[in-house]
């Protein structure tokens, strides 16, 4: 086995992008950028992959395993990736990965889909054979989001009820589709189809299309397919469901320790979730267990380095003493070098230099200081990254409406209590602002911790109602009392006051003979204030606080505050009291405070630091409760193509969860969007707040802290005659299913198969077929013959005169001179209009494959 560092690792690119080898004759080969994502069943490669993040940049090495492949091959990739990993200084995070069972990480790297291959390079078989025709073979498509082409027998018996399937002829690709297979599906196996197309054919082959259940609509496409598989016989079997791991199985997460201390391997449970970062020993190895769904594998940097070495096989035999399958996927991560992926299955996650790990999670009077800081938001609109990050669509100017719920009816809220909310009430806040000049909504559903179910049940209720008003435009947030939006609070310009309880109804509120409010906030924007326990433990040296009494309003200002803060305090105990103000500073409080308070008591004082921004990758998931369960599977280096129309999307950005409701999901799962995402939630590993602010976002009115997540955002991607849609797509390709514009050449047909031609030619006269093959068994459909052009015309004619470009262009069959060929019209211009009209020579226009010169003949109005 090699002991070197392989040749071709020094040549390794480290910028960002994919970079792919596989194992020939023990030895690491580079793979051509055009065969990326075709996969040899017989052969073993390694994937690298590197891409920035938030916190610069990661590299994920993977080894991939084929299910032909040898033993010795295996060996030499495992070999190969330690060498890689050591050539790197030991930062990617590891897979290894096996054929069908791939990490969703893996899969993300090939948009168009992977492609499994049969044989391998012992075989005899090239990783590459662009342009090559001479090839027949039967593809089964799988996934809706990250697809799969596997090389199945050629036969009708690999077909089933669900799912797409691909008859590549080299020429010709048929496209089939199960009657059970969704629109989805069939978009992606049509982009699998195009990626061979042009990336294996160069682009000189056609796409036909024919819809299982409508198989008689395609007779020329039937009879194509029944040359190669035969005459069906009997009923296609039932649709295979992808086994898919649910979010509960996914929430099972146990840590176990890896040690020699004692002479021999001993693994020892040490936790189960949720798990904290302090359990990780730099001394040590560990193995985090999820749910027998994937094996981390972490390694400690002051772990030896035959530990180290030592790490995947660990893995694999934990697979083994487990009983998992043999294909669970096996990651190994360095110490400091952890994926976002492991990270967020710890309850909190901090690096040296950074104050705070994954979220925020506080608890009212007892938490540290949050820097409040100003931004320009004049940039949101022009940089919608920052409007997501800073969670605000505008600059709060817009127009506010606030009801509250009473007798589970809406009942108006007089303006100059706006900002105002009680624990026992539920609100209903409608903003609106205008975007694209255009008005925009956002209805938010504030919930008081002491209201009844029936009126949280009445204000979702009511929601909907005043949705409808609107076109089933407005994007809801449900609020929970205490965990405000940022942009809920900037709505109210510094006069948000949230009370521990009571209620507002009637204009009734409930005094209390003291109360104490914790006040947060440098600007209008940021400011709030919260009821808190009326007790000195509540205090903290890092805010300012308004005790408000019967005869006097304290203004309590901790060591920590700024002097912004204190001119907004003053602002808010203005709002809270007409009375008196008494400023007290920390540490000189007057007797008269402490008694109030029902005496002097520790409270939090803890020196003030900056938190910073928790360093969370949005993570975007396609939701399903059709199994009965919650299933979610995560889409890895998201765009706007993987919002699924026929689906309910989860971007998780830690601080929010929005769920984006395409507009062909099914009732049931818009019915249990918000109770999908309470269940993501509660069953996710590191313990979330239940209380997370759950936006809902509807297809074409998305707001810049949804669409500021996504790169190169398209706001007219769903608007009429846009976007990539399937049907628009299978519409670009033309009518292929037709004979007179397929053609297939067949020579590789095995000649000893009954009924089975070796060529069937369609948009050509009979007279095209080879002499050999004119008594095939199988009947050739008879097509009106091409007249014979005359040499004494020019090249590319019909044989016939010329005519003028009006009376060919936009012209009906029955509008077209006598003897033109309404399908090959562009053969009756002459060379002068020919090249004015397609900006090209008759030449280059029939070099070109065919479905390219249907699209310029349709745009050209010539077809």
């Amino acid at each position: 086995m090699p002991t070197v560092v392989a040749e071709a690792f020094k040549n390794i690119s480290k910028e960002v992008g994919l970079q792919i080898w596989t194992i020939e004759k023990m030895e690491v080969v580079p793979v051509p950028p055009q065969a990326y994502g075709n996969f040899f069943e017989g052969d073993c490669y390694l994937v690298l992959f590197v891409k920035k993040t938030s916190s610069g940049i990661s590299q994920a090495l993977h080894y991939w395993i084929g299910n032909a492949s040898s033993q010795d091959e295996q060996g030499a990739a495992a070999m190969y990736v330690i060498q890689l990993d050591d050539y790197l200084g030991g930062s990617p995070t590891q897979y290894r990965e096996t054929q069908g069972y791939e990490s969703p990480e893996f899969k993300s790297y090939f948009k168009s889909g992977i492609v499994y291959k049969k044989g391998g390079v012992a075989s005899g078989f090239k990783h590459i054979e662009t342009n090559v025709y001479n090839i027949q073979r039967l593809l089964h498509v799988k996934g809706k989001k990250n697809i799969t082409a596997t090389e199945v027998d050629l036969s009708w018996n690999s077909f089933n009820k669900g799912d797409v399937f691909l008859l590549d002829m080299g020429k010709v690709i048929v496209q089939w589709n199960a009657p059970q297979s969704s629109r989805t599906e069939r978009l992606k196996a049509l982009l699998v189809a195009q990626d061979i197309r042009d990336r294996e054919r160069g682009g000189r082959a056609q796409i036909g299309i024919m819809d299982g259940d409508q198989e008689a609509q395609h007779p020329e496409l039937m009879k194509i397919m029944t040359a190669i598989l035969g005459e069906r016989k009997g009923e296609l079997r039932e649709a295979t469901s992808d086994q898919k791991a649910d979010q509960l199985q996914k929430s099972n997460i146990r840590l176990y320790h890896v040690s020699e201390a004692t002479g021999s391997l001993m693994v020892q449970e040490v936790a189960t979730r949720p798990l904290t970062q302090d359990l990780l020993n730099h001394q040590d190895c560990y193995i985090l267990d999820q749910g027998g769904v994937t094996i981390f594998v972490w390694k400690g940097k002051e772990a030896s380095k035959e530990e180290k070495q030592a790490a995947m096989n660990r893995g694999l035999g934990f697979i083994k003493a487990k009983n998992y399958p043999n294909s669970t996927t096996v990651v190994l991560l360095n110490d400091g070098a952890e994926s976002a992926i492991f990270k967020q299955l710890f309850k909190k996650w901090t690096v040296k230099w950074q104050a705070q790990g994954l979220g925020k999670k506080y608890t009212v009077g007892k938490i540290a200081k949050v820097e409040q800081t100003k931004f320009d938001t004049t940039l949101l609109h022009a940089r919608p990254e920052l409007a997501a990050q800073c969670r605000m669509v505008d600059d709060a100017s817009g127009k506010v409406e606030v009801w509250r719920i009473e007798q589970n009816e809406l009942a108006p809220v007089d303006p100059k209590t706006y900002g105002q909310f009680y624990g026992g009430d539920c609100y209903l806040v409608l903003y609106t602002y205008m975007r694209n000049n255009k008005p925009a909504y956002i209805l938010y559903m504030w919930q008081g911790l002491q209201a009844s179910q029936d009126e949280i049940a009445a204000s979702a209720y009511q929601a909907v109602n005043i949705d409808n008003q609107y076109n089933g435009e407005a994007v809801q947030v449900r609020v929970v009392m205490g965990k405000e939006p940022r942009h809920f609070q900037a709505i109210f310009k510094g006069k948000l006051i949230v009370f521990q309880g009571g209620t507002g109804r009637g204009g009734q509120t409930e005094e209390e003979p003291v109360r104490l409010f914790q006040v947060r906030g440098t600007m209008e924007l940021n400011t709030k204030a919260t009821e808190v326990p009326a007790r000195a433990t509540s205090l903290n040296s890092n805010d300012i606080f308004v005790l408000k009494t019967e005869q006097t309003t304290y203004l309590w200002c901790g060591k920590g505050c700024s002097g912004d803060e204190r001119e907004m305090a003053k602002s808010v105990a203005n709002n809270l009291s007409k009375r008196e103000k008494q400023t007290v500073m920390e540490g000189q409080e007057p007797t008269d405070f402490w008694a109030v308070l029902g005496g002097k008591a520790p409270y939090a004082s803890d020196k003030r630091f900056q938190e910073e921004e928790c360093e969370y990758d949005p993570r975007l998931f396609e939701c399903s409760n059709q199994t009965g369960r919650f299933i979610m599977t995560e889409i890895y280096d998201f765009t706007q193509e993987d919002l699924d129309e026929d689906d309910v999307m989860l971007l998780d950005t830690w601080e929010e969860l929005f769920l984006w409701i395409g507009p062909s999901a099914t009732d049931y799962e818009k019915q249990q969007s918000i109770s999908s995402a309470r269940e993501y939630l509660q069953s996710h590993p590191s313990g979330r707040d239940m209380d997370t602010p759950i936006i809902r976002v509807k297809q074409g009115s998305e707001p810049l802290t949804f669409t500021g997540w996504f790169n190169a955002w398209d706001p007219h991607k769903w608007t009429a005659g846009s976007g990539c849609s399937y049907d628009k797509m299978r519409g670009n390709l033309g009518d292929v299913s037709a004979m007179t514009q397929i053609s297939v050449d067949l020579h590789n047909v095995d000649l000893n198969k009954k009924g089975a031609p070796a060529s069937i030619s369609h948009g050509f006269s009979q007279r095209s077929l080879s002499p050999q093959f004119k008594d095939s068994t199988l009947p050739v459909v008879s097509l009106p013959s091409v007249p014979t052009p005359d040499p004494s015309v020019p090249a590319g004619t019909s044989g016939k005169n010329c005519y003028p470009r009006q009376m060919l262009v936009n012209k009906t069959v029955d509008e077209l001179p006598e003897g033109v060929i309404p399908d090959k019209k562009e053969q009756y211009l002459s060379d002068e209009d020919f090249v004015d009209i397609f900006s090209m020579s008759r030449q280059e226009f029939n070099e070109l494959p065919n479905w390219r010169q249907t699209m310029l003949k349709k745009e050209h109005q010539l077809f």
